[in-house]
């Protein structure tokens, strides 16, 4: 289960591979990814596909983040979940944050099934009112 402290420890790592950022511009993923930027994290894109995302060249795999990635945070389809978070150990990952519910995984803090937006500070408006419905509601992590 996710704690706040397991969130805040994530959030204080400042190398992050973003897995699975979009090519679309207008995606959820890039959004996370834009917001982590500009809070002057050190983001990597990690894609298959894409060469650069918003001027920023994309690892192909996690194993190709140099330098390795204190944190991975995982953005793509839960089916590849379990896969993504034993390339990310590997490549040296200490925590990993899933978008969905995460599998089990020994050896790293994982953050399981929040959305990364609700816990940045001074986000939108939107992303204070979705953690205020889930704090009245007694299901934001304590």
């Amino acid at each position: 289960m996710t704690t706040r402290r397991d969130i805040e420890a994530f959030l204080a790592l400042k190398r992050i591979a973003v897995v699975g950022v979009s090519r679309q511009a207008a995606s959820y993923s890039r959004m996370v990814f834009r917001e982590l930027r500009s809070r002057g994290y050190d983001v990597v894109p990690v894609h298959p596909q894409a060469a650069q995302i918003e001027g920023i060249p994309c690892a192909r795999t996690l194993a190709d983040v140099n330098p390795p990635p204190e944190a991975a945070l995982i953005l793509t389809n839960p089916g590849l979940y379990g896969r993504l978070a034993e390339e990310a150990k590997a490549a040296g990952a200490a925590a990993l944050w899933f978008r969905q519910k995460a599998p089990p995984v020994e050896g790293v803090a994982v953050v399981s099934g929040e959305c990364p937006m609700m816990w940045l500070r001074g986000a939108g408006w939107i992303h204070r009112f979705h953690r205020s419905l889930r704090r009245w509601a007694g299901t934001l992590p304590g």
